[in-house]
Parts: structure tokens; C-alpha cells; sequence
């Protein structure tokens, strides 16, 4: 099932979604917000799937139509935002472009960061900086949303507690990251607030493209109306969703509705193009000397979006313009 938080106060009002994003229903008497409905997933996801079948099949009351610009993030905020990266060839390429250098660890050991998760903006709101000059970037990525997750969860078993699916701008300031990290202390003014998909869909609407706690398929970014990468978000993903979960529940149990990100989506070959701004200039610095793209500036478009085989759009678009704060 598909479900997406509408404007209403700081943590949205719950609707669930129809399969083609057309219409939508709010179901007040089951969850009045998603975060609701995940505290109490057990009862609440057999009701929210009655609805939606009913909603698919043009029988559900008080359906009305759908509009990704009505949304907030599906979790407005969250107990948890922990981010990883899952692409270690991208994390490879990254830290070569700001000169340091890559653990061998960073293989086998998973790499995650706990971001701000007290307020997020909606997959249409811009994107606030106030200043060009911080290096705005975008980083269009998978994530999934978690149920009660205990202590010390293996990831064998950690798959079972991945409720939802949705995408994600993990937006970066690439000129404050160095200095940043060089205090040895991680990011905070360099992660602004992320954006997540209109949507957010059950791991099961994915058939088949959903395997190994993996999605398979390209995830597709343009930049001003130009394709910049479109790269399989199942290829190249050295740590899977479980191995994720399990690195961030070895020390802590994850509340229900924890949001935990793949990191910047990367295919080793370089042929899809690419989902962050910070790695096209790497490889064009291993290729030309010097990286000529630039970051975004205030004006800049970029868009984020998944298909089905049928070329059907999965969790609606991220589609956020940069504005000066």
C-alpha cells in the first residue's frame, strides 16, 4: 500500500494513497498520522490495507484527488533519521575529491551518521540556504521506515522490521563538510534538512524489485530539466537495508518509525551518470584535471523520481527549487 502525510499541523494528516497516486483517502478512525499508525502497525496496517483496496478499486468514501504538493515528508519528523553509506564506491570517490583518505574498514564495517530528524521539509518545499557559496548539493537516495526495532537485532532478523519504503534529498553543503569533519565531531551545519518522496509505499507493493532488503531499480535525477543520473539503486549496494539496521540496533533499540537512508545511490561503472552533484565532479576530476560542474545555486531545479516497469511513478517526485533563506 501507498501512503503519504498531507498538510495539517506539524505531523501531517495521514491519507493512503491509490497504487496510480491519483486519489487518496484520510483515514482518521484507523491513524490520524503515519507516525501514529506506525506505533500501532500490528492493528493499524490490516485496516490501512482494507482501505487501500477499496480505494484501487474506486469504492472507498471520502476519496479525493491526490497532489504531491498538498504533501509534507510522510514523517514530517521522525524519532530517528540515520543515514548511511551503503555505496561504498561512492564513499570512495567523495573522500579522494576532498583528499582523504578511505579506511579499508569502510568495506565491511558500515558507515552511518545520525542527521536532524526534528523537522524535514516536503517533497515540493524549496530548499533554504543562505549562502551559494556552501556548496549546495542534492543526494537522491533510498530509504525505509522501521517498526519497533530491539537491541542488538541481527541482520538476519532485521528485515522484518522494514514497514515502508520512500525516497529521499539528503541535501549537503560540500564547502562546510571539510572543516566540519576536521573537529572530529561529524556533520551538523553541512546536513540541512532533507526532503522524502511524496509517498511512502509497503515493501510489498515492490514485488519482485524489492529483494535482499535491496530495491532494484534505476533511480532517476534531473538537474534544470536535464537528466544527471539515473543509476540501479539494487547494483552496488555493499550493505543492505538489514545490514544498516543492524549496525545502528548493535548498541540502541530503534524506535517505531525510524528512518534510516541508503546514502547517495552509485554504480561503480559511471555509465548511469550519477545522484549527487559532489561525485560528478570527482570523476571529472579524474578525467579532465579539475571538476566543471558546478554546485546548485539560488534558482537551480532538481528532481528525483522511481518507475515501475510500466513507467509508472512509484513514490511521486522530489521536486525542490534552491532558495535564498
Amino acid at each position: 500500500m501507498k501512503l503519504a502525510s498531507l498538510r495539517h499541523g506539524r505531523d501531517g494528516r495521514l491519507v493512503v494513497v491509490s497504487r496510480d497516486l491519483k486519489m487518496c483517502v484520510a483515514v482518521p478512525g484507523i491513524a490520524p498520522t503515519l507516525q501514529a499508525a506506525l506505533d500501532g502497525w500490528a492493528e493499524t496496517a490490516p485496516q490501512l490495507k482494507q482501505v487501500y483496496d477499496l480505494l484501487n478499486n474506486g469504492r472507498a468514501d471520502g476519496a479525493h484527488p491526490f497532489d504531491p504538493k498538498d504533501c509534507l515528508s510522510p514523517l514530517p519528523r521522525a524519532y530517528q533519521w540515520a543515514d548511511g553509506s551503503a555505496y561504498v564506491t561512492h564513499v570512495e570517490l567523495v573522500r579522494k575529491a576532498r583528499g582523504a583518505e578511505m579506511p579499508p574498514s569502510f568495506w565491511t564495517d558500515p558507515l552511518i551518521y545520525q542527521g536532524g530528524s526534528d523537522s524535514f521539509i516536503g517533497p515540493t518545499d524549496p530548499i533554504l540556504c543562505a549562502n551559494e557559496d556552501w556548496g549546495i548539493d542534492f543526494e537522491a537516495e533510498v530509504a525505509v521506515v522501521t517498526d519497533d526495532v530491539p537491541y542488538g537485532t541481527t541482520g538476519a532478523d532485521a528485515g522484518k522490521h522494514i514497514k515502508l519504503v520512500m525516497l529521499v534529498n539528503d541535501v549537503s553543503l560540500r564547502n562546510l563538510i571539510p572543516a566540519e569533519l576536521a573537529k572530529n565531531f561529524g556533520f551538523f551545519q553541512s546536513k540541512p534538512a532533507s526532503a522524502f518522496s511524496p509517498v511512502a509505499v509497503t515493501p510489498d507493493e515492490l514485488g519482485g524489485r524489492w529483494r535482499d532488503c535491496k530495491l532494484h531499480l534505476p533511480l532517476h535525477v534531473w538537474l534544470n530539466g536535464e537528466t544527471f543520473g539515473e543509476p540501479d539503486a539494487g547494483v552496488d549496494m555493499t550493505f543492505s537495508f538489514a545490514q544498516l539496521i543492524a549496525h545502528a540496533a548493535k548498541t540502541r533499540a530503534l524506535a517505531a518509525g525510524s528512518i534510516v537512508g541508503s546514502g547517495t545511490v552509485s554504480n561503480k561503472s559511471g555509465n548511469a551518470g550519477s545522484c549527487c552533484i559532489a561525485e560528478r565532479r570527482t570523476l571529472e576530476t579524474i578525467e579532465l584535471g579539475k571538476p566543471t560542474t558546478p554546485f546548485m545555486t539560488f534558482g537551480d531545479r532538481v528532481r528525483i523520481e522511481m518507475f515501475d516497469a510500466m513507467g509508472h511513478s512509484i513514490f511521486g517526485a522530489i521536486d525542490q527549487h534552491v532558495v535564498k533563506a
